[in-house]
Order: structure tokens, then C-alpha cells, then sequence
């Protein structure tokens, strides 16, 4: 099993004082390499449901289990080196750090983990996603589907056992859209990691042979 949610439930405070709930969430469960798109609306949670998942924020109560490991009752800090070394990210808006190169950005995302950068890896990664011209050129420099290359092969460095995708192709063309899910499914494929890919496009999801809709499993959501 690459991960398991077990009555996990989240919510914030209001401003006013009231409890907001976001997430409450009785079962959900990837297994080892399987890749699932995952269909959530504006304000249907999906954002604090990758933020749980990879412990960037703390679910309130409930279990989360990535790869054998229980991260939700982890102090902030171990969960931080657990997502740096476990766990890869594609954000929508690529966080690439624009005051480096295409290479030093990869580099960057092996020097949160305890493993030394490989900057060979680094290399190749970059050549995987078919970027090995690109390697010294920082992220101004590059058009938007480059952009969003680089992100992916900075979510691969470590090579996690998940990798987590929010919206990776919202902010690419239509013309980039098959070739970055293209290189995201084989590269998950290739290297044994299981992906959990959230997207609002049906068009998008329908290329994954399992589809899950948030609030179908997400109780705060759920129809009645």
C-alpha cells in the first residue's frame, strides 16, 4: 500500500471563532504504483487534502500511512524530512526558484533529503524530460511547459514512493497538456512510484483508468 487516509478530518477556524470543516475522510487507498486522477472542485478540499497527505499541514485527527509509514502523528520536523525524502510535489504554479538554473533547481529539491545531490541524477532527470539543453537556463528563460519539466523532474530527485500532482497542467497549453501527463504517468511507471494526480478536468482524468471525485469520499462534501 503507497498510502492510506483513515477517518482523517481536518477544518480551520474562522475568523469569527467558528469551526470551518474541510476534510472528514473514512477510507481512501492507493496501492503500490497505481496512478489515480482525482476530480475536486473549487472549495471541495482537494488543496488541504494533498497538504495532509504529504504533512505539510497536520490533519486534526485520523491516520495517514504513506508506504508503511504513519506520518500523522509525526512532529512537523520529521514529517518535513519524511515528505523531502518519500514524498514528490508537481504544484500548479512550479515554485521553481527563479534565481537559478534548470539544474540548480533539481539540485535544490535533493538537498532536503539526507542523501548528498547527485548532480548526475540531476542530469539525467532533466534529459528524461527532455530538457538536457536546457540545463543552465533559468526558469525566465524558459517557456511555461519547460517550466513545468523542470518541477517534474525536481518532484522525481529522491525517488519517492508518492508523488503528489496538483493541477499540473492548468497552467500549460492544450498543446503541452498530453505530453507533461505523458511524461509524468511514465516516469511514475518507469521508476515504481504510485501518483495521486488532482485535476477539475474531466478531460483530464478520463486518461487514468481509476478516477475518484472528492466528494464523493470527503463526508464535509458528500451528497446526501
Amino acid at each position: 500500500m503507497s498510502l492510506l487516509l483513515e477517518n482523517v478530518k481536518k477544518s480551520y477556524r474562522e475568523p469569527d471563532g467558528s469551526v470551518l470543516p474541510i476534510l472528514d475522510i473514512e477510507r481512501f487507498e492507493l496501492k503500490e504504483n497505481e496512478q489515480v486522477a482525482l476530480i475536486g472542485e473549487s472549495g471541495s478540499g482537494k488543496s488541504t487534502l494533498l497538504n495532509v497527505i504529504s504533512g505539510i499541514t497536520a490533519a486534526d485527527s485520523g491516520k495517514v500511512t504513506i508506504a508503511g509509514t504513519e506520518i500523522a502523528s509525526m512532529a512537523e520536523v520529521v514529517r518535513d524530512r519524511f515528505r523531502a525524502e518519500r514524498i514528490g510535489f508537481v504544484f500548479q504554479t512550479f515554485n521553481l526558484l527563479p534565481a537559478f538554473s534548470a539544474l540548480e533547481n533539481v539540485l535544490l529539491g535533493m538537498s532536503f533529503s539526507r542523501k548528498k545531490p547527485n548532480r548526475d541524477r540531476a542530469k539525467e532527470l532533466l534529459s528524461l524530460v527532455g530538457l538536457e539543453h536546457r540545463l543552465n537556463h533559468h526558469p525566465k528563460q524558459m517557456s511555461v511547459g519547460e517550466q513545468q519539466r523542470v518541477a517534474v523532474a525536481r518532484a522525481l530527485a529522491n525517488q519517492p514512493k508518492l508523488l503528489l500532482a496538483d493541477e499540473p497542467t492548468a497552467n500549460v497549453d492544450l498543446a503541452n497538456q498530453d505530453t507533461i501527463l505523458k511524461l509524468l504517468r511514465d516516469a511514475c511507471a518507469q521508476n515504481q512510484i504510485a501518483m495521486l494526480l488532482v485535476t477539475h478536468s474531466q478531460e483530464v482524468a478520463n486518461q487514468f483508468e481509476r478516477v475518484e471525485t472528492l466528494t464523493e469520499f470527503n463526508k464535509v462534501h458528500a451528497p446526501v
